[in-house]
């Protein structure tokens, strides 16, 4: 029995080092598996590199996974010395088979503290670890371990810089390029890893929650880089209609856009840049706006008003939009709850940004939020003269007046239009889908609910 167990140990340690020897040679590994195989067949490494691809055969992962977890847990409880080297190895390894093993995840952060691996490693192993186990609650909380790292590092050479500024101005400007564009990259990356995760595992709450907390703390503020977003996620939601976390993610983004958007006029002047976020400028700082003598409005008060009214008009088509996608995905996949939860979270952002917004869009410009009495008491509707032509950048927008489940806007070319559209009576019209007319009944219900609020 010893001879045995010596034997598996020369085994697994040789395993160990073909895994780490693997990575050596090829760097751009990018997908990790466990081949099928329950036993050696042939008397060679069972660790299999094709292309950028990385296999373990089955049969050694119950012999290799003990020998690494033990090992660890040895050196935790200072009953076995490693050094860093075997450490890295041997965290490696057992990480791509157990990724949730808390241990070696600390083991990894004390390692990356003392400057023997470096965050972006780290971010690498993680990522490998998600594409076997797209939703390792342990990986993501690393994750965002790992980047708090990064911005600390950047945060902290911010504040070296500025009290060094009149020292190397040219240095420090080169150095502000060099962070906002590694920002940039990983901001990049870690949104392509998300979209993986979320890919391979549906529903994955951990991989879109994640999502949410990179964009929180590495793009707050930045509107390009959430307008990107909210592009980009049209088509992943349309190819994945059951999926909530994935609307969850569209609701996160609709709402952090409004409000960056509705509070630019009153209380910052912002400049955005998709590699470094948004420049504000407090209002207390910026140049006092004066009135000429005769009363009328300065420049700068009419292009502030002028600014309101086209944040105004991007705020409606947004809402335009996002209705438009749940009105085309419901009638395309009938059935779908998840479509029907994602337009009423929509309405109802609509609506409470209507009771917030209908007195501060309505003075200082023609813009005006009424309420329609008839058919649909308390649904709150648009009418703007001055609005009608805007649409989203000062583009002006021809065709049919938006509608929100009994919300409309006049049409641009003529404000007295108005179309009762009854979506929901269309939908219940044409169903021959059960489900379908029970969603569209309920959603019928709660409508009424919150326009008699």
């Amino acid at each position: 029995m010893a001879e045995s167990e010596e034997e598996v140990d020369v085994l697994v340690q040789r395993v160990v080092k073909d895994i780490a020897n693997a990575f050596k040679k090829n760097p751009s590994i990018d997908e990790i598996g466990v081949i099928p195989c329950p036993e050696a067949r042939y008397n060679r490494s069972p660790i299999v590199l094709v292309e950028n691809k990385l296999g373990v055969e089955s049969w050694c992962v119950k012999f290799l996974l003990p020998y690494v977890h033990n090992k660890l847990l040895l050196y935790r409880q200072r009953k076995h010395w490693l050094d860093r080297e075997a450490l890295v190895d041997i965290t490696c390894t057992l990480l791509l088979l157990n990724p949730d093993f808390t241990t070696a995840w600390n083991v990894r952060k004390e390692l990356l503290q003392c400057g023997v691996l470096n965050p972006e490693k780290d971010l690498y192993l993680g990522k490998l670890a998600l594409t076997k186990f797209p939703k390792s609650p342990e990986t993501w909380i690393h994750r965002r371990w790992v980047l708090q790292q990064v911005l600390n590092q950047v945060s902290t050479l911010d504040h070296n810089k500025n009290q060094q500024q009149a020292e190397a101005v040219q240095a420090d400007a080169e150095r502000n390029e060099q962070l906002g564009d590694c920002l940039a990259r990983t901001l990049r990356q870690e949104m392509k890893v998300c979209s993986d995760a979320a890919g391979r595992y549906p529903s994955n709450y951990n991989a879109w929650s994640h999502r949410i907390w990179v964009l929180q703390h590495m793009a707050r503020g930045n509107v390009k880089v959430f307008h990107d977003e909210l592009s980009s996620m049209r088509l992943w939601v349309s190819m994945h209609v059951s999926d909530h976390s994935g609307f969850h993610y569209r609701q996160f983004l609709l709402k952090e856009l409004i409000a960056e958007i509705c509070k630019r006029p009153a209380r910052t002047s912002t400049s955005c840049s998709p590699q470094r976020g948004c420049s504000t400028v407090p209002e207390g700082s910026r140049p006092h706006s004066r009135s000429h003598s005769n009363g009328e409005p300065s420049g700068q008060e009419a292009g502030g008003e002028e600014d309101g009214r086209a944040d105004f008009t991007t705020v409606l088509q947004l809402f335009h939009q996002e209705m438009d996608l749940c009105s085309d995905l419901i009638q395309s996949f009938p059935g779908h709850e998840t479509l029907w939860s994602h337009r009423r979270h929509v309405f109802y952002l609509w609506d409470q940004w209507v009771r917030e917004h209908q007195h501060s869009y309505s003075r200082g410009s023609d813009c005006k939020l009424n309420h329609v009495t008839d058919p649909d008491p308390g649904v709150p509707e648009i009418s703007s003269q001055s609005c009608a032509g805007h649409g989203v950048n000062g583009q002006k927008h021809a065709g049919e007046p938006m509608e929100v489940d009994g919300l409309f806007l006049p049409d641009p070319h003529n404000s007295k239009r108005l179309k009762r559209g009854l979506f929901v009576s269309s939908v219940l019209g044409g169903c021959c889908n059960t489900e379908q007319r029970h969603f569209a009944l309920a959603y019928r219900k709660w409508l009424d609910t919150v326009i008699g609020q």
